[in-house]
């Protein structure tokens, strides 16, 4: 299953833009350079008071769905 690793750091401001209404996707970059447009309803699991921060990995289909959004660090 192919993967991406992810380097995540969004404040809890930028992340309010969600529950406002004002976004429903986040642009993130992996660390081999391709650019991931993620719903980012998957990201409110890793949601704490000052956002989410951390690395990522991200399993996806060979058709590009998300199977999974885990956290490694």
């Amino acid at each position: 299953m192919p993967s991406l690793v992810l380097d995540i750091s969004l404040t809890a401001d930028e992340f309010l833009a969600v529950y406002q209404g004002r976004a429903n996707r986040v642009l993130l970059r992996s660390r081999d350079g391709r650019k991931v447009s993620l719903p980012a309803h998957h990201l409110r699991a890793h949601l704490d008071h000052a956002g989410v921060c951390g690395t990522f990995v991200l399993d996806f289909s060979a058709d590009g769905k998300l199977l999974n959004l885990r956290r490694l660090a």
